[in-house]
């Protein structure tokens, strides 16, 4: 088994499963007991950060309006998690992924945010995409999807609407040149 922890999953065309269509999904976590991403490239159409600490017992002194909530997959959609840069951590819990990314799911890395604080760049997302063992790698066997190396510039910094493409610039794959048929050689 390859260790795809760090890594993003592009999904080919033709994924049945609409919620990950065009998804682009950061991989936190992968081993023999499966794996645990986070979709990185779909905002939420009806949560947004404001709404969030609203709802939980958090003071908001910076100005959070402009902060976007994302659908991170179809697990636990009530359980929020924060990739961020590795310049935050948590005092509770801070999984460091890799030199380049962390993930947080505490509650005081959305305060420390509330308060004008916390990580540089961040994405803040409610729920998880989780395979159980051997699942991702019979997907990938299937074609499911493609993987590439993670960058902060592609997770963070370009607009949601254009990462799927740009994941799959890195490896040289026009999006047109895709079919949701896939070969054995």
């Amino acid at each position: 088994m390859t260790d795809l922890t760090g890594q993003l999953l592009i999904a080919m065309p033709g994924m049945p499963d609409p919620r990950f269509e065009h998804s682009l999904i950061y991989i936190c976590a992968h081993s023999d007991d499966g794996a645990m991403g986070l979709i990185v490239n779909k905002p939420s159409a009806d949560v947004t950060f404001e709404n969030l600490i609203d709802q939980l017992p958090i003071e908001e002194a910076g100005n959070v309006s402009g902060i976007r909530v994302h659908f991170g997959g179809p697990v636990e959609l009530g359980r929020g998690f924060v990739l961020h840069s590795p310049d935050f951590s948590s005092e509770m819990t801070t999984l460091n992924v890799d030199d380049g990314f962390a993930m947080t799911a505490t509650l005081d890395v959305l305060e420390s945010i509330a308060q004008g604080g916390g990580p540089e760049k961040r994405l803040i997302v409610l729920g998880y995409a989780g395979w159980g063992p051997g699942q991702l790698e019979s997907e990938l066997a299937a074609n499911g999807w493609l993987t590439c190396d993670a960058s902060s510039d592609l997770v963070f910094d370009i607009a949601d609407g254009d990462k799927w493409e740009a994941a799959l610039a890195t490896l040289g794959v026009s999006p047109l040149a895709l079919s949701s048929e896939g070969g054995r050689a």
